[in-house]
């Protein structure tokens, strides 16, 4: 059995403000440890209970935070950018499962550093369907019909799970005080209960099914300026729905709807403050 693993940063146990998941900072050397450590406990479990291939995908800013050399040895590691799939690079239908690790809450709600791809975004949609980077990554998992098992983060991000993806099991590493402190376990405590909700995310695997998508998505991303709108508009195809900071794109298909999320975001960070 195969299985893939998205590790993002900001869900990572003990990490409460930006100083941690910025490579600029002085606590960054720090969270990558932490974060590095806790992707590990979840490889081992994985192992330990059967799976026969285990895959990696940094999904942090620039992805290259996790320390091969401390990983599983079996770890296949997928680290780098740029990736045309970012956060779920090389998931695809010969997974037998997903799990995602380090998440946070979506733009505009309550988590530790809640937010959704770049802090312009107030919300992002598939149709009417209000989502995050965790909805985004678990409808590309649900489009090659793997199901994601097992949502690790804080609190809020747990929340956001169990309303997303029915039977998931999830693991809750800090508990939200505000966006920018948490109350959290300790990393050998985190590392316990991360080896025990992967072991129990694999034994009940057949539980939960895979979060399929809607056909022909339209993808609408609401910006936190017009400025923001206005350069991910750029992208051919896109558009300002009228008196908004809202951009509309129709795509074919979800991997289409995830590529353009990307392509606007990154459009979308030019913008200046004045």
């Amino acid at each position: 059995m195969k299985l893939y693993l998205s590790v993002d940063m900001e869900g990572i146990t003990g990490l409460a403000d930006h100083t941690h998941v910025d490579s600029s900072k002085h606590n960054y050397e720090r969270g990558r440890v932490i974060m590095t450590d806790e992707a590990n406990h979840v490889v081992t479990a994985a192992f330990e209970e059967g799976c026969s291939e285990v895959v990696v995908n940094d999904s942090h800013s620039k992805m290259n935070n996790l320390l091969i050399e401390r990983m599983h040895p079996e770890t296949q590691l997928i680290t780098g950018d740029v990736k045309p799939y970012s956060m779920v690079q090389g998931l695809d239908s010969s997974f037998a499962g997903a799990m995602f690790a380090g998440y946070h809450a979506r733009a505009s709600m309550k988590g530790v550093m809640s937010h959704s791809m770049i802090f312009g975004v107030r919300h992002m949609y598939i149709n009417d369907k209000a989502i995050g980077e965790m909805g985004f990554n678990a409808y590309v998992a649900g489009y090659h019909r793997v199901p994601v098992l097992m949502v690790a983060g804080d609190d809020q991000a747990a929340l956001e799970a169990m309303e997303l993806i029915p039977n998931v099991t999830t693991a809750v590493v800090k508990e939200t005080m505000s966006r920018s402190a948490v109350k959290s376990l300790t990393p050998a405590k985190a590392g316990q209960l991360l080896r025990e909700k992967a072991a129990e995310a694999l034994k009940k695997k057949d539980l939960v099914e895979p979060l399929v998508p809607p056909e022909n998505p339209v993808l609408r991303i609401e910006f936190a300026n017009y400025g923001q709108a206005e350069w991910a508009s750029l992208m051919p195809g896109a558009e300002i729905e009228e008196n908004t900071t809202i951009v509309r794109y129709q795509a074919k298909d979800i991997l289409e709807a995830y590529q353009a999320m990307l392509v606007m975001t990154e459009l979308a960070m030019r913008t200046t403050f004045c």
